[in-house]
């Protein structure tokens, strides 16, 4: 077999799309290795078989080891990596973008740096989370308000659906279990999200640092990205799974998420609402080549010296 050195690197169109992958895949107590392009998880069960370019992220649980074999696959396969504490996630990526294309990040550059669209491309947001809303004119602490005001209405909604009690959102970082059932699954269903928008934020070439909602944070647009479907999904699986019992909230919670998503499409929706929300309905051209800018006109081909006239 022959190894990472020698391998060459996988070609963008060999790559599985975001929007066809796996949401996410998670692993606990095992080593990880790979074995040609697979990602192979072994514990005292055995050895089982992931192919490295259908995961969209892997979260990587407690007991967990990886080699430097299989995080190279999965940086070559465009998979993001997080790997996930029993209180909370960290995120460590090994993924790179699918696309060498920088349009989407140029068009996510020129929105965040001006105020005003910066503000619009917020409020798409809010009307994507909330449609029918009226956003026109609304400020960020207007915009602010009213998700506010959404969420824990639908907090309520699903308590009263499910029956599950419901005493307001409390999280204390770093005490996970000391929060109640609809608690500790509302909070499993945010750090699954965080990963799974982590992974095609990354996978599309995106800046995660420039956000439109969320500000100063390397994650920033992430969490942007996150929220769009948190009312929609998380709220309502994380009450499902509360309902049920006590027991191993957060392991019924991934299941539960994972499985919804599927049912949804969730990634090419999310795929779509990063490229409608940035583009605004532009054609731009994606290709695989480096140019050079220049002071007027179109980018000149690179890969040639210039001399003081051309």
């Amino acid at each position: 077999m022959a190894t990472v050195g020698r391998r060459a690197a996988l070609n963008p169109r060999e790559l599985t799309r975001a929007e066809d992958r796996s949401s996410f895949v998670y692993l606990e107590r095992c080593v990880i290795h790979r074995e040609d392009n697979a990602i192979t998880a072994e514990d005292g069960e055995g050895v089982r078989y992931i192919p490295g370019a259908t995961i969209g992220t892997l979260l990587l649980g407690p007991g967990t080891r990886v080699t430097h074999q299989a995080m190279a696959l999965l940086g070559d396969s465009g998979a993001g990596v997080v790997w996930v504490g029993e209180n909370g996630v960290r995120y460590y990526s090994g993924g790179r973008s699918l696309t060498r294309s920088s349009a989407l990040v140029e068009a996510q550059a020129r929105l965040w740096a001006n105020k005003r669209s910066r503000l619009d491309v917020a409020r798409a947001m809010y009307l994507k989370r909330f449609p029918g809303e009226n956003v026109e004119g609304r400020s960020r602490r207007e915009l602010l308000g009213m998700e506010g005001d959404r969420v824990k209405a639908a907090y309520r909604e699903h308590s009263a659906r499910t029956g599950v009690e419901w005493k307001g959102r409390r999280y204390v970082p770093g005490r996970f279990d000391e929060g109640d059932a609809p608690n500790q699954a509302i909070t499993a269903a945010a750090q699954c999200f965080y990963g799974v928008a982590q992974s095609v934020v990354a996978a599309l070439g995106c800046c995660p640092g420039l956000g439109f909602v969320h500000s100063g944070h390397e994650q920033s647009f992430v969490l942007d990205v996150a929220d769009l479907y948190r009312v929609e999904v998380a709220v309502p699986v994380a009450f499902d799974v509360a309902a049920e019992g006590d027991e191993e909230v957060g392991a019924r919670t991934r299941r539960a998420l994972r499985d919804r998503i599927h049912e949804k499409g969730l990634l090419e929706r999310c795929v779509g609402d990063i490229k409608e929300l940035l583009l605004q309905g532009k054609k731009v051209e994606e290709t695989d080549r480096v140019g050079l800018r220049t002071d007027q006109g179109p980018d000149i081909e690179s890969g040639r010296n210039l001399g003081v006239i051309w």
